[in-house]
């Protein structure tokens, strides 16, 4: 804290009013990260006739899709001994959501830039971050490296003029808020007493059977309108589930299902009010510079050294035969079809991308496809010379919240430089992120509107707790997800309960390093598996990871 607080008034003292300072020049910068024009011209060449192929490679198992799942997948098979694979990337670069970039020098995540410390039910995870060398155990018990957790303070949110700790607004909130935020946190651990919430939450699932009757119930309605039949209507708690809900699904209270709602809390830290006596901090979180990335970028090494990543390379068709899956890919780079024949393929590909280049889709694909709805979204990488300004209260934070933020799906920012241990003042990036899954024209907006639409309205929204922004701002780099995530929208996890078959007789296991290993049900037919967070209709670390995991174990056994 004392730190945070002499980088603090560092920046004040060497700011002055903001009105003395010279008019900024325009801010330089642009559409960086993901090429969405790569897509829409995917989507034209799937409408026409492929060209003759002009190379045939072969492999064991063939990986569509390099996002979290499909580098998940690639890191199963590489345990089980398998390194005849090959993995296809639209993209020039593997991650997905989780993809790390640089602005100015500095390192900045381009999408996702925190794991939450996985429980029990993340075993895959685990593993995942003892391998990494994140974790160990100490006297017995496991301990996380500090360097990579979060450092404090880690979250504030800037409201009523000045900034607060924590994100649930309660700086002179009235004592009916206060009752509010209890009653809610109170049918947060009542329901979570009556029926299991689990992340991944595929952990709850099991074969041939239903939903749990309260998950069915919870998925069924919005979660606004269940807030509505419980009495919580408190406009800063719904503010706050708001914010929660856009945070992680892309979509408001309005949209989310009151299942995906509830989940939010109930399958890692629960709610917990302001007076709550058995302690309100939220679990700790592990992050770097690069959010995410900094973990795909570890999965994806091997694969580089090995020649086993293709990327610029567009899956145009996949099918399924007898003997072996015949998948069509266009490479970018040689303006060519290139043809590959896997025994096996994992189809990591976002459902509305899988039910496109499937041949014959299954009818679970077509029906999730159908169902399912995104989120677009835009992260705002802003690089600044030095320390901004700052308003009274709570010191500088590694995430930081606009109460009633003025810029449509606006969840505020994260500061890049918040984990490095020199207290010094540097220059710095800041990652504002934007979920734009409640506006109806949301895609089109964002394909259509050019970067300094979306540059105007990101400076405009953070000048008012930040006067100083423009003067310190060197540069603005934005990148576009059309389809960045699945929405729960009600009914989502009914219909991927349905489409997520087990595997078929005698495939329900696999032999990994010597030891016979359950696989969990999902999306698969003889010779496709169908991993992507998609499958579990919302889009974090844990269900990517361990969907695609357990893929690569189908794909590995004998």
């Amino acid at each position: 804290m004392q730190r945070r607080h002499f980088i603090a008034s560092t920046a004040l003292a060497g700011t002055g009013l903001a009105g003395c300072q010279p008019t900024p020049v325009q801010l330089p910068g642009g559409f960086t990260g993901v090429d969405m024009q790569r897509g829409h011209a995917l989507r034209e060449r799937l409408s026409a006739p492929l060209p003759t192929p002009s190379t045939v490679r072969r492999t064991q198992v063939l990986i569509a899709g390099g996002g979290m799942a499909g580098l998940a997948a690639a890191r199963a098979l590489r345990l089980a001994g398998i390194t005849d694979f090959a993995m296809l990337e639209l993209e020039d670069q593997p991650g997905g959501n989780s993809r790390g970039g640089t602005v100015g020098g500095i390192a900045c995540p381009l999408g996702a830039h925190y794991l939450p410390l996985p429980g029990d039910d993340a075993q895959e995870v685990q593993d995942l971050l003892e391998a990494l060398g994140l974790r160990q155990r100490v006297a017995g018990r496991w301990q996380y490296d500090e360097r990579h957790l979060c450092h404090s303070p880690q979250e504030r949110l800037f409201f009523q003029g000045g900034w607060q700790e924590g994100l649930l607004p309660v700086q002179d909130v009235a004592a009916s808020t206060l009752a509010q935020y209890r009653q809610f946190a109170q049918a947060v651990e009542s329901i979570s007493q009556q029926a299991r919430f689990a992340m991944p939450a595929l952990k709850t699932w099991r074969a041939h059977q239903p939903l749990h009757p309260i998950h069915q119930q919870l998925d069924a309605l919005p979660f606004a309108q269940w807030l509505a039949q419980q009495g919580l209507n408190d406009p800063h708690l719904r503010w706050y589930l708001d914010y929660c809900c856009r945070d992680d699904y892309g979509g408001g209270t309005a949209r989310v299902s009151a299942w995906a709602g509830i989940h939010y809390f109930a399958s890692r830290h629960g709610f917990h009010a302001p007076d709550d006596s058995a302690g309100a901090e939220r679990e700790g979180v592990l992050t770097w510079p690069e959010g995410n990335g900094w973990i795909t970028q570890r999965l994806a090494a091997p694969l580089h050294t090995s020649g086993l990543l293709h990327t610029a390379t567009s899956v145009l068709r996949i099918e399924e035969g007898r003997h072996a899956v015949q998948v069509d890919a266009w490479n970018h780079a040689t303006q060519a079809v290139e043809r590959w024949q896997a025994q096996r393929c994992i189809v990591a590909l976002p459902v509305f991308m899988a039910a496109k280049v499937v041949q014959q889709p299954p009818n679970f694909l077509r029906h999730a496809a159908q169902g399912l709805r995104w989120a677009p979204w835009l992260v705002a990488n802003i690089h600044l010379e030095s320390p901004l300004q700052d308003r009274p209260g709570a010191a500088p934070a590694w995430d930081n919240v606009l109460y009633g933020d003025a810029n449509a799906g606006g969840l505020g920012y994260v500061d890049a430089g918040h984990q490095r241990l020199d207290p010094r003042p540097a220059p710095t990036v800041l990652s504002y992120y934007q979920a734009l899954g409640d506006l109806p024209d949301g895609r089109a907006q964002l394909a259509q509107r050019p970067w300094t639409h979306w540059r105007d309205a990101i400076l405009h929204t953070l000048d008012v707790p930040h006067p100083d922004l423009r003067q310190r701002a060197l540069r603005m780099d934005i990148t576009r997800y059309g389809h960045a995530m699945s929405i729960p929208v009600p009914g989502t996890q009914q219909l991927l309960r349905q489409c997520s078959q087990p595997l078929p007789a005698g495939q329900s296991s696999a032999r990994v390093n010597g030891e016979r290993t359950v696989l969990l049900p999902m999306p698969a037919t003889a010779r496709l598996a169908f991993a992507h967070s998609d499958w579990s209709g919302y889009s974090v670390l844990e269900e990517a990871f361990t969907r695609g995991h357990h893929a690569g174990l189908w794909a590995s056994r004998s």
